[in-house]
């Protein structure tokens, strides 16, 4: 069976699925946030909701190479207190799907991650810079990771766009490069393969998507490889300016397509 015949896509519009799985390994392990434009490509290319189910398993096939890479970088704590209310904004988010409809599910979403870098910017300016990650111990720390968290769950269920989301949270938290992806690659994994039932009940994976998983998951790894070698080359400021700005580009593509 031919696969882009299947979906109705040209050599070229493969192309450029196949560099938005590469993108999707390269910001796994390098910046966090990236994958927003390869969002952007697979709904372009792709019926909108359907692109959600194909994107899912190639986020998780980027979210097991992160693990590998970074597994002794998570910050536990951190990741604990935020399921609760990731799962809770999962539940939220399947709901939402059930009668939104994909105008509204962008419009919803740009805007969040467009605010969500606002408040990142903002917050970053005012505060103290030996802000440690543990900040999420206090009690301003546990409600800010229960709003993000809460967030990330209902952005990441309506268009695999949590990854924004979360590295807001985590830079306002006070990550350093290594933290953030270590921590943010754990959490990924665990939400992302906590979704496939959500997703495949609502129709978004079956053979069809798998089929162009299977055709596209192979370029996830050299991204993978790539960004494990651009990290080290990354200053932290460098690093926290990348993730913000890929933050807005991802808000504004889903705002304006």
């Amino acid at each position: 069976m031919n696969t882009m015949n299947l979906w109705h896509i040209t050599g070229w519009e493969f192309v450029a699925l196949a560099l938005a799985a590469l993108l999707v390994g390269f910001s796994k392990t390098a910046v966090s946030g990236a994958n927003t434009v390869s969002l952007a490509i697979f709904a372009a290319i792709l019926p909108a909701r359907a692109s959600t189910g194909v994107l899912l398993p190639i986020l998780i096939a980027g979210d097991v190479l992160a693990v590998l890479t970074y597994r002794r970088h998570a910050h536990w704590p951190t990741l604990w207190r935020l399921f609760p209310a990731v799962a809770a904004g999962v539940v939220f988010g399947t709901v939402f799907l059930v009668w939104a409809d994909d105008g509204m599910v962008r419009t919803s979403i740009g805007a969040i991650l467009l605010l969500m870098a606002g408040v990142t910017l903002w917050r970053r300016r005012t505060a103290d810079a030996g802000d440690e990650p543990d900040a999420v111990l206090t009690r301003s720390g546990r409600v800010k990771a229960r709003s993000y968290g809460v967030l990330g769950g209902f952005t990441t269920m309506v268009a695999n766009a949590g990854g924004p989301v979360m590295s807001m949270y985590l830079l306002s938290a006070g990550f350093r490069k290594l933290g953030f992806l270590g921590t943010s690659a754990f959490f990924f994994l665990i939400v992302n393969v906590s979704k496939v039932p959500f997703s495949a009940s609502l129709g978004l994976i079956d053979g069809e998507s798998l089929l162009l998983d299977a055709a596209l998951v192979a370029f996830v790894v050299p991204g993978a490889l790539l960004g494990k070698w651009a990290v080290p080359r990354i200053n932290q400021r460098l690093f926290e300016r990348l993730v913000i700005a890929a933050t807005v580009v991802g808000g504004l593509q889903l705002l304006l397509r």
